[in-house]
């Protein structure tokens, strides 16, 4: 999925300010890393598939890796309770398992340490109307039906997601909402069935592992 500026202030403004390691996965040509290192002065770290973007990110970064994030020659190059916060930026919705990558990325955050995302909003209002009144469901280049996503969520299956594996949420709030009344025209006319939920592209949310989990992971 793309989003306009690549600096994502709405989701900079949820990197904590006293972050001192970040890890930016997905970090295309580096833009959204570089507004981390200018606002809290984080040794920042990038993830992307692209060697072309990349090339561009270790110009601005501390430190790239070319690979997919959920490959263990990946992973195996990301230290362990090492970083602040980590950054997924449109990116969960693309992986095979999203859910195991969250429970094995959990061992790379310090104790203090979150998980800062944003996912795709499958209910937004203009692809739950082409799907209720069009019938339509088509795969796009960009956009909540980008072609290269491979899970879709609502704002109940995000929250599921994170939780199940063990994660407290501490924020979770919609982001880029639309300007257009439709949703809450939709809303009313369905007598709420529709949900306001639907006026937003995405949600953004900050987790850190539960404590009971990580107790039980230490007694196993």
């Amino acid at each position: 999925m793309t989003i306009e500026n690549p600096y994502r202030p709405e989701m900079l403004a949820l990197v904590p300010a006293n972050a001192r390691r970040v890890l930016d996965v997905g970090c295309a040509d580096g833009s959204f890393g570089a507004s981390v290192k200018s606002k809290t002065s984080a040794e920042v770290w990038g993830v992307d598939l692209s060697s072309a973007d990349v090339s561009n990110a270790r110009l601005k970064l501390d430190k790239v890796i070319v690979g997919p994030i959920d490959a263990n020659e990946t992973l195996l190059q990301l230290p362990d309770g090492f970083f602040d916060a980590i950054c997924f930026n449109d990116v969960l919705e693309h992986l095979i398992d999203p859910d195991q990558l969250l429970n094995l990325i959990r061992q790379k955050l310090t104790p203090q340490g979150v998980i800062v995302a944003a996912i795709p909003n499958v209910r937004y209002f203009r692809n739950l109307s082409n799907l209720l009144f069009k019938k339509e469901w088509k795969y796009e280049e960009r956009g909540i039906l980008d072609r290269t996503h491979l899970r879709f969520y609502t704002k109940k299956s995000m929250r599921r997601l994170f939780e199940e594996q063990g994660f407290e949420i501490l924020f979770f709030e919609g982001i880029n909402a639309t300007l257009s009344f439709r949703p809450y025209f939709y809303h009313i006319f369905s007598l709420g069935l529709f949900g306001l939920d639907t006026k937003f592209l995405q949600f953004a949310i900050i987790a850190k592992p539960h404590p009971i989990r990580e107790i039980n992971n230490l007694s196993q």
